[in-house]
């Protein structure tokens, strides 16, 4: 069959696009029709045999003409592969292995790229060729060609490495990884820097799955880490550093044995002049506490550690926050100033839920790492570290003159990170350690200023604690005025750092914060009137975290006078597709929670806004042009929370808001979404419909609840456990209001909860719990439904409820359980011993009825079991006896000795 060959005229007029499409003098308009030439082209079937000939075999072609070739082959490869004639694939593939050891490195690189794009889409086993291919040129000495070999399988290792770890079909080494390693260990000691970078960056990327291979030869892979720790390439010793780092994390027993060798290693390269090294370096200290590895080998390395650290602490020349801190709050942020932003959808019982605050924006260097790091050890060694770290804090600290800021500025940092671990020590001398820092204030140098804001909010819940004597109240108010006067600081990065700083004071200070309300609401105020873009954003969580932390106290016409005219302001002033109204709905949520019913005044504007902008993202969802936005799920998130802060704040007050509106059916299609947070704060705010106002969602009371209970059944997912917990409760709360009519429902769900409850450990607390208050408020609506199938969950139905701390929602799931035993008592006697220490969990049943029912169960038990009650109860710890000793039902034993002692 004759070999595909291309036409003249088609190769001419194609190099002729790509050329322009790469010349710098092509103007904008240009280049969008250079594109729309080579989409077209896209069509014709062998366009892409065009593109690999250039590549590889237009000698007379410019090395950036055969590259742009390259790239956008696979670019054309990465979306139509699939589609493409068999002889066309055949025929790309069997000019890319030769190329393998191009003499131009660009060329090589480009075509180990498109290796690499066809393995992820195609697999080791559908190109039977490339495994030889590779091998033999790893063989050949040729330097050309063990590099261009090397560049394809560190792409194919980062990009898809289980590839390699995977049997193919008539391989004599089950998996390719067998094949590769013995070879990418000789290259450990190549004589060429980019195979010895590029070898260790391939096996690297296998710690991670540990595949047998690499487990069996770890030996040897440890053994060439140590050849390789001294290289003299900075790259090289980066990815050691990576490797011992990983290995630390993934395998700690691997590196046991050489500890000593390692950790002093570590040591030396933390000081590395190349920041990009001494940062791989510095992350071990902190895998290393994470491994639990002996700690008394880190304690005797301390001394020579924390300077080490601390020297690093200190801004490099060219950290891009030195940048950032000349500009000052009259130039407008740029977009790319803004971080991106993540909204936490709304949920019931939310103390369990992990809210890791992203990071990802900020950029991670040596600096933060080293910070990083002496956290991580004052919380392992807390006060041991004291002795080898205040000298030198003090040294910093006590230098003057202006080119020794940075010094000053890192002793700082260190002592806000160790605030926590260090707390016993330090806390004798808080007073010193606030009297010192309040100066530095209105340091000159913004960094130091902005640090000292930091460092003084990790200190403010000890301060807190002191506000009970004169000296300690005095100080925190000094604390308190200190970080408002900052709020106002001219520099931005100093307001980012002052407002995120009180924030964090308001959370820990709460209602301490009453008698400054005025003052606060002034300075916050007046930050809002004159804070560009980016830092707006904090002044809002920082209204909505003051809020949240003094709730009613805000209800006051001179709080609301100066706290709600700029908000409507800006509320009115930012169109519905905004993103900034973001941050403004999350306020507006905090605030509507607090003020309660001091929220009406306010409630019809901000209700109609929220059904406006849930309804346009509908649209825009399925026609954006006619929504005139494009659609984005965060908008409807945000209004839904803050309508299910109106109900909350509102109560049955939202009545008057929501009866005439098509909230229903805009409500019952989120909860529908397919997307988990939309249908997750949709639940939530179902379960506070159903609250406040149950009567509203009557006319489709069914659908609701069918939709609610398919949530529990979903796969529990990460995502999906947080729809589910929203669902459970917002059914618990429907069945108290409506009663009988959830009946259709209740077996399905009775089901679905068994089985969460059943798997407890692997779901997470707050889910079981609101399990099992909703399995027990069904119960005791319908107990002749719930008590056959009773036996399945008992018992982890039971421990659930020992976790439910006292109230309304345990007095209710008490009901069902009580209610269910006497329907079918026999179903509960296997798991007798759990229905014991649920009700010895109460600390005091206030409800009267419910305590008469809990006492008839124990007692109808008694009488049930006859001589068998005391077997039961003899398997009782003594805590839980004296606790069930208010029902009277002691064992004739029991009783006779508490007469013995009692006489």
């Amino acid at each position: 069959m004759a070999v595909w060959q291309p036409r003249e005229d088609g190769l001419s007029e194609i190099c002729a696009l790509l050329e322009q499409q790469i010349s710098p003098s092509s103007a904008a308009v240009d280049k969008s029709q250079i594109w729309k030439q080579l989409e077209h082209f896209s069509q014709i079937p062998d366009f892409n045999n065009y593109l690999v000939f250039i590549l590889v075999r237009a000698q007379g072609k410019s090395v950036e003409i055969r590259q742009a070739a390259g790239l956008l082959l696979k670019n054309n490869l990465k979306g139509g592969y699939s589609s493409m004639a068999q002889e066309n694939r055949k025929y790309i593939k069997s000019e890319l292995l030769p190329c393998l050891g191009a003499v131009d490195r660009h060329i090589r690189t480009t075509v180990g790229t498109i290796i690499s794009e066809i393995v992820n889409i195609d697999g080791v086993s559908g190109w039977l060729e490339l495994l030889p291919a590779l091998v033999t040129c790893l063989d050949s000495n040729d330097l050309n060609h063990m590099d261009g070999a090397m560049d394809a399988l560190s792409k194919i290792c980062e990009d898809i490495p289980h590839v390699l770890d995977s049997e193919v079909p008539g391989l004599a080494e089950t998996t390719p990884i067998n094949i590769f390693l013995p070879r990418l260990f000789q290259f450990f000691q190549s004589p060429h820097a980019s195979l010895r970078k590029l070898s260790l960056g391939c096996v690297n990327q296998y710690v991670i799955i540990m595949p047998a291979a690499l487990y069996n030869s770890m030996d040897k892979y440890l053994q060439g880490l140590f050849v390789l720790a001294n290289d003299p390439v900075a790259e090289v010793r980066k990815l050691v550093c990576a490797a011992f780092v990983q290995l630390t994390e993934v395998l700690p027993s691997s590196i046991e044995p050489h500890l000593r060798n390692v950790m002093e290693y570590m040591l030396q390269v933390n000081k590395y002049p190349d920041e990009e090294v001494a940062l791989e370096a510095c992350e071990f200290w902190s895998a290393y506490c994470d491994a639990q590895l002996p700690p008394d080998n880190l304690k005797e390395l301390l001394p020579r550690l924390i300077p080490v650290l601390l020297s690093n602490m200190a801004y490099a020349d060219d950290d891009e926050s030195l940048l950032d801190a000349e500009e000052d709050e009259s130039q407008p942020d740029r977009d790319q100033d803004l971080k991106p932003r993540f909204h936490t959808s709304r949920l019931h019982g939310s103390e369990y839920f992990d809210d890791d605050d992203d990071d990802s924006f900020n950029v991670w260097n040596l600096r933060k790492c080293s910070a990083a790091a002496i956290d991580v050890l004052s919380n392992v060694f807390g006060d041991e570290i004291l002795p080898a770290l205040m000298p030198l804090i003090q040294a910093k600290i006590s230098t003057s003159g202006d080119e020794t800021w940075k010094e000053r500025e890192a002793a700082v940092l260190t002592l806000g990170a160790i605030a926590e671990g260090c707390f016993n020590g330090l806390y004798p001398h808080l007073s010193e350690i606030v009297a010192f820092l309040l100066p530095l204030l209105d340091d000159k140098f913004p960094l130091i200023r902005s640090i000292s804001c930091w460092t003084l909010s990790r200190f403010g819940k000890y301060l807190i604690q002191e506000t009970g004597n004169p000296k300690g109240y005095e100080q925190f108010e000094k604390v308190l005025m200190g970080l408002l006067r900052r709020l106002l600081d001219t520099n931005k990065r100093v307001q980012e750092a002052a407002c995120s700083a009180f924030a964090t004071v308001e959370e820990d200070a709460a209602e301490e914060l009453v008698p400054h309300l005025g003052v606060i609401l002034q300075h916050l105020m007046c930050a809002f009137g004159k804070y560009q873009r980016r830092n707006l954003r904090i002044v809002y969580d920082a209204i909505g975290t003051l809020a949240d932390s003094v709730r009613e106290e805000l209800n006051k016409p001179a709080y609301l006078e100066i706290l709600m005219p700029p908000l409507v302001a800006k509320w009115q002033q930012l169109s519905n597709s905004d993103k900034d109204l973001f941050p403004l709905l999350e306020c507006f949520t905090s605030i509507s929670q607090a003020l309660g019913v001091g929220f009406a005044p306010f409630a019809q504007p901000v209700f109609q806004r929220c059904m406006d902008i849930i309804q346009l993202q509908q649209l825009a969802k399925v026609d954006p042009a006619s929504a005139g936005a494009q659609y984005d799920r965060e908008f409807i998130v945000c209004s839904l929370d803050l309508l299910s802060g109106l109900a909350e704040g509102l109560g049955s007050g939202i009545e008057s808001l929501i009866s005439q509106s098509n909230l229903r059916d805009v409500l019952l299609k989120c909860c529908m979404d397919e997307t988990s947070d939309v249908r997750q704060s949709a639940f939530a705010l179902m379960g506070d419909l159903a609250r406040v106002f149950p009567a509203y969602l009557q006319p489709r009371l069914l659908e609701f609840l069918e939709i609610a209970s398919q949530q529990l059944n979903a796969n529990l997912s990460r995502e999906n456990l947080s729809v589910a917990n929203n669902a459970c409760w917002a059914i618990g709360e429907l069945a108290v209001k409506v009663r009988q009519e959830v009946s259709p429902i209740v077996t399905n769900v009775v089901s679905s909860l068994g089985l969460i409850l059943q798997h407890g450990e692997a779901v997470n607390k707050s889910l079981v719990e609101n399990s099992a208050i909703t399995l027990g408020r069904l119960a005791w609506i319908r107990p002749d439904l719930v008590a056959p199938h009773m036996e399945h969950f008992m018992k982890p139905w039971c421990l659930a409820l020992s976790m439910v701390r006292d109230d309304i929602e345990k007095e209710e799931a008490f009901r069902g359980l009580c209610a269910v035993v006497k329907v079918n008592p026999s179903g509960g006697v296997s798991s007798l011993v759990f229905i014991c220490k649920a009700i010895a969990s109460w600390h005091e049943i206030r409800n009267e009825d419910v305590k008469n029912e809990v006492s008839q169960v124990l007692n109808g038990y008694k009488h049930m079991l006859g001589n068998s009650w005391a077997e039961c109860w003899s398997a009782l710890e003594p805590p839980v006896k004296e606790r069930l000793s208010r029902y009277q039902v002691f064992t004739e034993l029991d009783e006779q000795k508490a007469l013995l002692t009692h006489n």
